[in-house]
């Protein structure tokens, strides 16, 4: 149970901060491009980097104090830091052809996945 409460937590500091950090840039740098997701999934994957490297390193962090931050935290600041992650895991256990494969899939896949998520609410609402 005290796991499930730092992750919910975590995940919710991390989703009220990409919110504002989102806002922020669009703000700053205008709404033309995607720059404030940019920026939640540049900052959000070093920062992922950093945690866990730290840990790795230091060797001071609970097991809930790790799930609060890289699940809670950064994983609802920026998906895309877990996505970082995987293949930073992958690739260096020396698996490049399934590194290749899981960013290949999961870019591909998730775009695929939303555009299919687009046409298939416009053929029921429509």
């Amino acid at each position: 149970m005290k796991m499930l409460l730092a992750v919910a937590f975590g995940g919710a500091i991390g989703a009220v901060a990409r919110y504002k950090t989102i806002g922020w840039v669009g703000h700053v740098a205008g709404h033309g491009f995607p720059w404030g997701t940019l920026t939640v999934n540049v900052v959000g994957s070093f920062l992922m980097g950093v945690l866990i490297e730290t840990a790795a390193l230091k060797q001071f962090m609970t097991p809930e104090l790790r799930a609060l931050l890289a699940v809670g935290v950064l994983g609802a600041f920026t998906t895309f830091s877990s996505f970082a992650l995987d293949v930073a895991t992958l690739w260096q256990r020396g698996d490049t052809g399934a590194t290749a494969a899981y960013v290949a899939a999961s870019t591909s896949l998730t775009i695929l996945a939303l555009f299919a998520g687009l046409w298939t609410v416009k053929q029921v609402l429509a």
